[in-house]
């Protein structure tokens, strides 16, 4: 339990570096996430090995995984138009994320979303947190707390609607996790996909 919390340490200063005010400018959010999330599944590698056994691919999981980001992204398009209508601050606090892709080369962030950040985000969230924790309670409290703690880490931000989108987020991926552990593949194609689709592709606006 000392070494998921050590993580979970690292992983809210990481994302406070991220996202803050303070910090935020004077880091470049991409390479920082980039970073932060190898060093966490680096991390969790070491703690946990063998997490690569759960990722079987398969054509069913690919098949699987879009359809999953492709119902997500839906999912968002509706959260947008319905937090639009309830709040003001919600379209500029949107519009903030982003902004954080700005002067930014679209083929690099497709890369780095797709191969690094998105597959190494599940391999310590899903893969190690969660694992870890239904492991040691039961897989119910085990997918609380880390959809929780997941949404937590984004606080730092001050962005209401960013924390939302990663509870949101994060309970689906947790859900799947939960239920079905054997198509974690398929979790971790659908969050790469997600968060290209979302911020590259078809980007919400």
């Amino acid at each position: 339990m000392k070494k998921l919390l050590l993580t979970l340490v690292v992983a809210a200063t990481l994302w406070a570096v991220m996202f803050t005010p303070w910090t935020a400018p004077h880091v470049n959010f991409w390479w920082a996430m980039t970073a932060s999330a190898c060093v966490l599944s680096l991390m969790a590698t070491h703690f946990a090995p063998g997490w690569w056994r759960d990722v079987r691919i398969t054509p069913r999981d690919v098949v699987l995984g879009v359809a999953v980001a492709a119902a997500l992204w839906g999912v968002f398009w509706v959260g947008d138009k319905l937090s639009q209508l309830m709040f003001d601050f919600a379209r500029p606090q949107v519009d903030t994320i982003y902004g954080m892709k700005e002067g930014e080369s679209p083929w690099l962030l497709t890369a780095l979303m797709l191969f690094l950040i998105g597959p190494a985000e599940e391999i310590y969230w899903r893969g190690y947190v969660q694992k870890s924790l239904s492991a040691r309670w039961n897989p119910n409290i085990g997918f609380a707390v880390t959809t929780l703690i997941y949404a937590l880490v984004h606080a730092s931000s001050f962005n209401f609607m960013l924390v939302m989108a990663a509870l949101v987020a994060g309970l689906v991926w947790g859900l799947l996790y939960r239920f079905f552990p054997e198509h974690f593949a398929a979790i971790i194609i659908s969050h790469a996909v997600w968060d290209v689709a979302v911020f590259i592709w078809f980007p919400i606006m």
